[in-house]
Order: C-alpha cells, then structure tokens, then sequence
C-alpha cells in the first residue's frame, strides 16, 4: 500500500495518528501495540469530530496531571521502543525518527545529540504519536509514504527557551535535511511541529505517487483556523510501473502545395537517413483550392534544426514550423526468432509484465517473397516463432 500526505494545513504527530484511524485501524489494535512501551497514566482516544462540513478523526492522549513527565534523552526513549513488544520495523521506523530529531535539536542548541533532552517532543503524548504513527502504517500494510510540499506558517511560538520564531528552529533544521519542499503561509500559527517534520523527514518522499486510490482519511489537529485543519491522508494501490519513460521531441510541420509524389517520397528517404525518428504525409486542401500535403517530422532536440533546413532545401516551402513536446516511450528490443520459413527479427514491446511482439516488415516481405506466401501468413508464422522462443 501507498499512503500520501496531503498536508495542506502542515502537520502534527496527533493528525498523523488522527488520519491513520480515520482510514481504518482499530483503536483497540493501536492501544494495545502502544501499551508495549511500558508507559503509565495515559488514555488513548479517537474522536469523531466535523469542522466546516469536513468530516475526520481526532487523536487524542489524555496524560494524568499526576503522573510525573521526566525528560527524556534519546537513550531513554530508544530503549523503551526497544524493549516493547512492538514489531522490529515499526521499532526501527521509531527509533529513526526520534534520531532525526535529536541531531536537529543537538544542531540548533549547540549540544551534543547524548546531551539533548526532550522537554518539548518527548512527552508521552509525542512519544505515543511517534510510535503510533509508525504502527498505525504496519497495521495499514504501507510500505512507502509521500507528501506534499508543507506550509509553515509564521510569527512566533512559545517554547521551553522562551518565544522562538515560526517555523521552529528545530521544525526547519529537519525539513531542510531532507530538502523538503515549502510553501508561503500568512497565518501566524505553527503549522509543522518538530513531531510532524521528524516524521516526514524520515517516513516520506516529497513527490506526488502513482497509485490506484482506495480510501481518503482525515486527522484533525488542535488549532482551530479558517479552514478544516486537517492532514489529508491518501491510501491505495501502487500503479504497477510500465517501464515506460518520457522525451522530448520537436515536431516539424509544413504545408506543401507544389511537389510532385517522387519527390515527396525522395524526401521522406532523405528525411529518415539523416536521423528523423518519423516521417509521414497528411493529404490536405490548402489555399487557392490545390490538392497538398501535411509534411510531418518528428525529431530530436538535437537534430531539430538539421532536419528542418533539409526540408527547406529538399522541398519547395518557404517556411517549417517548428514544435516542442513530449512523448512517452514504451521500452522495446530487436529478437531474431527461428521460423518454419527461416530466420526474422521481431520488435518486443514491454509495458510491465506484459510483451508485445511485431514482425520485421522487410524480414517478413523477404521470407513471402522466397517462399511465395501471403504476407499475413508469414506474420503469423513469425509471431508464433517468437510465443514458443520467448513465452508470451
């Protein structure tokens, strides 16, 4: 499975855990994974809420005021999450995130990474959100995140070292780790907590996914703003990759009104010898009532304007137009096949798991020729060589 965060209002550790409940994992399950870490005087709870007309899931941990909230250095979390009784990916995924952060807190306090104490991340509330974020994916069966590009917000926000500005220096440490992409916000609010940009710096690729979309869920956080705020999480399939892949060619076009048939066949001759990837005519009315043709060359970049003064020299136009685009490609080799009639090259088109197999014309014309059979006949013969030579 693919998870996508659309994080359009930022994130925090508690919509991350909002959004993962809101898409299907039981509470119960979660509970009872978190209950492993060995920490007391806290209530785990998933709310149903609407915020303008938006339907999703609060996350909630509720701490006892009179359970004790020591701080916590990276040892001391490490080996709690090492200790418990979760999986050892969901173990790992932890343990990395709260590593990330402690080398940004340690980078931007001037500290050693041994010497930085959670006093803001390491409650139990962002411990369990941490941790319940990298369960709530094993549960889900995700096996890769990806994100949007994050709003920060602005103004100021106030920390154990006093006011700080937005994003949080530790927040913008993380996310410019990763090169994460950024997007203006006039709110002046924190959008990215420290929690959430630990889990995005390690969790997700920035970049928007190929998936077959199966559900939509929403994780609320705390703030109430003009929008519903809220992290928008997309879960589905992976689009089986084709191994298709894009390039940029130059499409040349001109209007020919006064050229005989030999020379437009001359043309296309000298066209596709001096490297153009296709030629082709169009017939076509053009001015004064005439009879003509739409020339068409596809081309390189690179031999674009080559391609295009052979037209102007070989042809009587005054002018070629001249276009930049793209296409999409579909991987293919050239196999030689052993036949009833003898040897032919074929072209093998792959788009994923699937083949694709077209006879060589000219291999195929001369096999018809020699054995004097019809063109289609040998078409067939060639295509069902190349199902028993390579299995499709």
């Amino acid at each position: 499975m693919i998870l996508y965060l659309d994080c359009y209002s930022g994130l925090s550790g508690d919509m991350v855990l909002g959004a993962l409940l809101d898409l299907g994992i039981e509470l119960d399950d979660l509970a009872r994974g978190l209950a492993t870490l060995g920490l007391e005087g806290y209530r785990l709870e998933a709310h149903q809420e609407t915020r303008q007309g938006l339907r999703g899931t609060r996350a909630l941990v509720e701490v006892e005021p009179r359970v004790p909230r020591p701080e916590r250095n990276l040892a001391d979390i490490t080996t709690s999450i090492a200790r418990s009784g979760l999986s050892e990916g969901v173990k790992a995924h932890a343990t990395a995130v709260f590593a990330r952060l402690a080398r940004a807190e340690a980078k931007v306090h001037g500290l050693a990474v041994e010497a930085v104490h959670f006093h803001e991340v390491g409650a139990v509330d962002s411990i369990l959100d941490i941790v319940g974020a990298a369960l709530g994916l094993e549960l889900l069966g995700v096996q890769q995140v990806y994100a949007s590009p994050v709003p920060l917000g602005a103004g100021l926000v106030s920390t154990r070292h006093g006011l700080l500005p937005v994003p949080a220096p530790a927040t913008l440490e993380l996310l410019a780790e990763v090169h994460a992409p950024t997007r203006a916000s006039s709110v002046e609010v924190e959008l990215v907590t420290p929690t959430g940009a630990a889990l995005l710096a390690e969790l997700a690729r920035f970049e928007p996914p190929a998936l077959r979309l199966e559900r939509v869920g929403y994780g609320f956080g705390t703030r109430a703003l003009p929008w519903p705020n809220a992290v928008r999480a997309w879960l589905g399939q992976p689009l089986e990759p084709t191994g298709a892949f894009e390039e940029e060619v130059v499409v040349l076009e001109s209007n020919l009104d006064n050229m005989t048939p030999e020379q437009a066949g001359y043309v296309l001759e000298r066209l596709l010898a001096a490297g153009a990837l296709d030629v082709f005519f169009v017939p076509l009315q053009t001015k004064k009532s005439r009879p003509g043709l739409l020339l068409g060359v596809i081309a390189t970049p690179g031999s674009a304007r080559a391609l295009a003064e052979l037209v102007l020299r070989e042809t009587p136009t005054l002018g070629v137009r001249m276009r930049a685009t793209g296409r999409l490609v579909a991987p293919r080799t050239i196999e030689q096949v052993q036949t009833e009639l003898g040897p032919a090259h074929v072209k093998v088109k792959r788009l994923g798991q699937e083949r694709f197999v077209v006879p060589e014309y000219e291999d195929a014309a001369r096999l018809a020729r020699k054995r004097q059979l019809p063109l289609a006949e040998v078409y067939r013969l060639i295509r069902e060589a190349a199902r028993r030579d390579f299995g499709f």
